[in-house]
C-alpha cells in the first residue's frame, strides 16, 4: 500500500520548506528583529563592566578585576535609602494609578451611547501619548507656574491668595510626576481594557438588563469580571517597574529644590555614568536593577497563579 505523503503544512514538514512558505512572513519581522538584537541582546556583553573597574582605553584585559566591589558600594552609598524611597514611590504611583484611571476610563466609554461622542474622546484621550515629555514637561511647567492658569484659577476662586510654586515643594513633587503621567499615558493605556469590554458577550448585558440589574450593577457583575485577565496580565507585566520610575520625568521636572524627593535610580545612574563617568559603578546599579525586576515578575506571576487562575505563564 502507497505511503500518503505528509501535507505541505502538516507536521513533517521540514524546518528549510517552512522557512520558505513563510518568507514573506519572517521578512516582515526581521526589522524588528535586527533592532531587538543590536539594542537588546548584543549590549548585553558590556554588563560585564560591571564587575571591573573598567578603563575605555584599556579595555577589559587591561582593566582590573573587582568582582562585587561596585554592587556593595552601592548599598553602603549613604543616597541608598533616599534613591531607593524615591523610586519605589514614584514608580508605585505610576504603577497604582496608571491603572487604575484607564480602567475607569474604558468602563466610562463603554457606557457612552453617542459613539461619535465616543470616538472622539478616545482619540483626543490617546493624542498626548504621542506627545514628546520634553513637551509635556514644558507645558506642565507653564501651566503650574505662578503666572500660570492653575494658580489663576485658584486665585480667582478664592482658594490661595499668593501664587503657589508647585515645583518647588518637595512633597508635592511625587504627586505632580503621577498626574502629569496619567494625564499622559491615560487614554493610551484605556484601548486595551477597550478590546477586552469589547469582547465581554453582549448577551450578558441583555440578560441583566432583564433581571433589573443597573447601570453600576452591570459594571461591577459584568465588566469588571470580563476584563479581569486583561487586568491581571497588564498589573503583573507592571511590577518589574517598581524600580523604573522613568528618567525623564525627575530629570525634566526635578531642581536643587526638590532633589531629595525627585532623585530616582535613573537619574542617579545617569549623573554618575554619563556626567562624571564611573560606568562600572552605573552598570552596576544598571543590572542590579534588572536582576530585582527579573524576581519580581516570577514572583508576581507565581503568586498571581497561586492565588487566582491568571498569569502569564
Amino acid at each position: 500500500m502507497e505511503k500518503k505523503k505528509p501535507s505541505p503544512g502538516g507536521r513533517r514538514q521540514g524546518f528549510g520548506a517552512r522557512i520558505i512558505r513563510q518568507r514573506r512572513l519572517l521578512l516582515m519581522i526581521l526589522p524588528a528583529f535586527v533592532f531587538t538584537f543590536l539594542f537588546a541582546y548584543l549590549p548585553i556583553w558590556g554588563m560585564a563592566t560591571a564587575f571591573f573597574d573598567y578603563n575605555p582605553g584599556l579595555g577589559f584585559q587591561g582593566s582590573e578585576f573587582v568582582g562585587l566591589r561596585h554592587f556593595s558600594r552601592f548599598f553602603s552609598d549613604g543616597n541608598f535609602g533616599n534613591i531607593l524611597r524615591n523610586t519605589l514611590a514614584i514608580s508605585f504611583l505610576n504603577i497604582t494609578f496608571g491603572t487604575v484611571f484607564p480602567i475607569g476610563f474604558a468602563v466610562l466609554l463603554n457606557e457612552m451611547g453617542n459613539l461619535r461622542m465616543k470616538k472622539l474622546v478616545q482619540t483626543v484621550s490617546y493624542l498626548p501619548h504621542f506627545v514628546s515629555f520634553v513637551v509635556v514637561a514644558n507645558i506642565a511647567l507653564t501651566f503650574l507656574s505662578p503666572s500660570g492658569q492653575v494658580n489663576g484659577l485658584l486665585s480667582a476662586l478664592g482658594i490661595i491668595k499668593e501664587p503657589v510654586m508647585f515645583f518647588t515643594l518637595p512633597k508635592a513633587f511625587w504627586w505632580l510626576v503621577a498626574a502629569i503621567n496619567i494625564w499622559k499615558e491615560m487614554g493610551w493605556s484605556a484601548i486595551i481594557y477597550i478590546c477586552a469590554i469589547s469582547g465581554i458577550d453582549p448577551q450578558l448585558y441583555e440578560a441583566a438588563m432583564v433581571d433589573g440589574a443597573g447601570r453600576i450593577k452591570r459594571i461591577f457583575a459584568i465588566t469588571l469580571p470580563g476584563i479581569a485577565p486583561t487586568i491581571v496580565v497588564l498589573l503583573i507585566m507592571a511590577v518589574p517597574d517598581l524600580l523604573n520610575a522613568g528618567f525623564d520625568a525627575s530629570y525634566l521636572l526635578g531642581n536643587a529644590m526638590v532633589s531629595d524627593y525627585s532623585e530616582v535610580l535613573d537619574t542617579y545612574v545617569y549623573r554618575l555614568g554619563i556626567q562624571q563617568g564611573q560606568y562600572s559603578y552605573a552598570t552596576a546599579i544598571g543590572l542590579m536593577r534588572q536582576a530585582v525586576s527579573l524576581v519580581l515578575i516570577l514572583s508576581a506571576n507565581a503568586f498571581s497563579r497561586k492565588v487566582s487562575e491568571y498569569s502569564i505563564f
